[in-house]
């Protein structure tokens, strides 16, 4: 379903003419750390998917591989398996079409690995009738990461962004719109717990 709607992404991504100007909102995020901060950005750290997020779709190879050199740009050595720490990735995403109607994309469904409530994620807007029709979609793309340590317990750290795109702008690509979510996800890491910020 993902390389689908993603194959048609693109198409409406390169079409030309597109009457309704791009837009591309600020990213919030929102970051809580644990008690133990000591221990974050050092040692070995796996990558996983949330329960319910499909790991092989094409759409969390995108968001992991980003979260992947962010982790590696912290200090943390990551591996694919048994490492010290490990960093639960969720994404999720809507589409909002011309009319305000809003609907969930099927990437998968959060597994609760936050203590604010349920997984969020990645999203795909499609807009077949870019050459003046209807506005085009917005899409919500949603990223959810929690690192914790291998052997369990209480979250080290945890953080959600979201962004909202139209589906003709330069983030209408899941590569474009997975990078700008998670450097604003890790900038500042790990960011002053419990604080909401908008990043351009």
């Amino acid at each position: 379903m993902k390389q689908s709607a993603i194959a048609l992404l693109a198409a409406c991504a390169l079409a030309t003419g597109c009457a309704t100007p791009a837009y591309v909102s600020p990213v919030e995020v929102t970051r809580f750390v644990g008690n133990t901060p000591a221990f974050l950005g050092q040692g070995t750290i796996n990558i996983t998917s949330a329960a319910g997020d499909d790991a092989d779709s094409l759409a969390f190879t995108v968001y992991a591989d980003a979260v992947q050199q962010e982790l590696q740009s912290l200090g943390y050595r990551v591996v694919t398996k048994n490492g010290g720490q490990v960093a639960i990735v969720d994404i999720d995403a809507y589409i909002e079409d011309g009319e305000g109607r809003r609907s969930p994309v099927g990437v998968g469904v959060g597994g609760g690995t936050g203590s604010y409530g349920s997984g969020v994620g990645v999203g795909v807007g499609i807009n077949l009738n870019s050459l003046g029709g209807p506005p085009p979609e917005s899409i919500e793309r949603q990223l959810f990461v929690a690192i914790k340590s291998s052997e369990g317990g209480a979250n080290l750290w945890e953080g959600r962004a979201s962004m909202t795109a139209t589906s003709n702008s330069d983030y209408a690509s899941e590569t474009a719109a997975a990078q700008r979510i998670v450097d604003a996800l890790f900038e500042q890491f790990p960011g002053v717990s419990g604080e909401t910020i908008s990043v351009e």
